[in-house]
């Protein structure tokens, strides 16, 4: 189990995390999200053990994390941070080697995924020389070689077509079932919401949200109707108590509301449209709730 306690770091008077707290159990997924510059980066360097924290406290399995754990992380950066003047086996056998895994091991991992991520044909080729979409597939097994206990993904995404995306999701589903902790971040958030039960959004440095993504909904109240009909008098909508926005597009029109209470008053209306073919009541997707609480926390 991960617990970070009360955590805090600072860089001079650049406050880079503040009291930051969440637990992670075997088996879950967990969100760390944030803007650019937000102490993402800052709090995965502190988990992993490679800078301490200013105060508070960061176990991993009932003891404070330190460097002495790197054999049980996998750590995917952002940014390509690979040796590209070498082989794709070279690379793989110097970073599997320097979490102690034993060089036959570390072929016939490699080999595996190769395999899985259908790129064998690049195993003796020299990083350089591969798109940038597959040394994102090798950044990723460079994470995975020394099967990882805890897994922390920085936007493992980054530039992948649907079809590889789908490939990443189903490794880190596998790696979920074995038991292993996955911290998880990116600003794809449609992936986010469909991976982890609780997030934590920071800014600055602050904890400006946080909790079971189903609870943050809940709190935030609005909702979202979908409505397609011929003939909508759109003045009559935003006459209804409690519309806060009509959208129109291309194919529907979406009425934001400021809660439940106020979903049947625009039923009401819609009901007497001619051809109505859809009234989809829907929870906010979980990036208007980032962008929303993002704003006021910088307007406050």
């Amino acid at each position: 189990m991960l617990e970070v306690k009360n955590v805090s770091m600072s860089y001079g008077e650049v406050k880079a995390v503040q009291n930051i707290s969440f637990t992670l159990k075997p088996g879950e997924i967990f969100g760390l999200l944030g803007t650019n510059g937000a102490g993402k980066t800052t709090t995965f360097r502190m988990i992993m053990g490679l800078i301490q924290p200013k105060s508070g406290m960061i176990t991993l399995n009932g003891h404070q994390v330190s460097y002495d754990d790197v054999n049980d992380i996998g750590y995917m950066i952002e940014e390509r941070s690979l040796l590209t003047k070498i082989t794709v086996k070279d690379l793989m056998f110097y970073l599997g080697q320097l979490k102690d895994v034993l060089k036959d091991d570390i072929e016939k991992r490699l080999d595996y995924w190769l395999d899985r991520f259908n790129i064998t044909e690049y195993k003796n080729k020299k990083v350089k020389e591969l798109s940038k979409g597959n040394q994102q597939k090798i950044q990723f097994i460079a994470a995975l070689i020394n099967n990882p206990k805890l897994l922390i993904l920085d936007e493992p995404f980054s530039g992948l077509d649907p079809i590889n995306t789908e490939l990443f999701v189903r490794t880190i589903r596998d790696f979920q079932k074995q038991g292993a902790m996955v911290i998880f971040s990116s600003h794809q958030l449609d992936h986010v919401e469909s991976f982890c039960e609780k997030i934590i959004v920071l800014e600055k440095g602050q904890v400006i949200l946080e909790g079971p993504i189903q609870q943050i909904k809940e709190a935030y109240q609005k909702l979202n109707i979908k409505i397609k009909a011929k003939h909508m008098d759109l003045s009559s909508l935003k006459a209804v108590n409690g519309v806060i926005n009509i959208e129109e597009q291309p194919n529907a029109t979406m009425v934001k509301v400021a809660s439940k209470a106020y979903v049947k008053d625009v039923f009401d209306v819609v009901k007497n449209y001619e051809d109505v073919m859809t009234f989809d009541v829907l929870e906010p997707p979980l990036s208007e709730i980032f962008i929303d609480k993002v704003t006021k926390h910088e307007k406050a």
